[in-house]
């Protein structure tokens, strides 16, 4: 006789076993893959309301920039704001570029140019379709030069992965422990 008869023989299933099992109540592996790029359009289509045009950031920006600026004039606050919300499009479409390459790529690994050139078009389209939905906000303006540089910004998100996956070295196999 075993010394804990209360304990259960049989293991505790794995999550590979389990799904089959329940169908559609788990989160599908498609999904898993693709919900932070969803979620990152869903950023970038929020920032592209009135709620963040030019005229309502400089508000939030402007105090910090004359505080950490006394002397600068109203002209240079403009142009440091203007830099900051270009700076903004080209890191959001920076970050969706690798979002969409960690959803296109799915489970596998490395690095593919199918993979990198999905992602980066798909990028790239949205920042079109981004632009059209701005000719739409009365606060915003449409703009093929911000088209450009989101575009700019997920090339810039391509050169980066191609670096990371391509150029890195292979980190040397651990020495194995002789024994004695």
């Amino acid at each position: 006789m075993s010394e804990q008869p209360w304990r259960n023989p049989r293991p505790a299933p794995q999550m590979s076993e389990m799904q089959p099992r329940l169908g559609g109540l788990l989160v599908p592996a498609w999904l898993r893959t693709w919900w932070p790029a969803l979620l990152w359009a869903c950023f970038i289509f929020t920032m592209s309301t009135d709620t963040f045009s030019a005229q309502h950031t400089g508000w939030f920006f402007e105090p910090i920039l004359r505080w950490l600026f006394p002397s600068f004039s109203t002209d240079r606050i403009d142009l440091i704001h203007h830099i900051i919300r270009k700076s903004a499009h080209f890191t959001e479409y920076f970050i969706f570029c690798l979002l969409l390459y960690r959803a296109v790529r799915g489970a596998r690994k490395g690095w593919h140019w199918s993979w990198g050139l999905t992602a980066l078009v798909i990028a790239a389209g949205y920042s079109c379709l981004d632009e059209i939905h701005q000719a739409f906000v009365a606060s915003r303006t449409a703009s093929p030069y911000d088209s450009l540089l989101d575009s700019i910004g997920a090339f810039f998100a391509f050169l980066a992965l191609f670096a990371w996956f391509r150029l890195r070295k292979p980190a040397p196999p651990l020495p194995t422990p002789e024994l004695s």
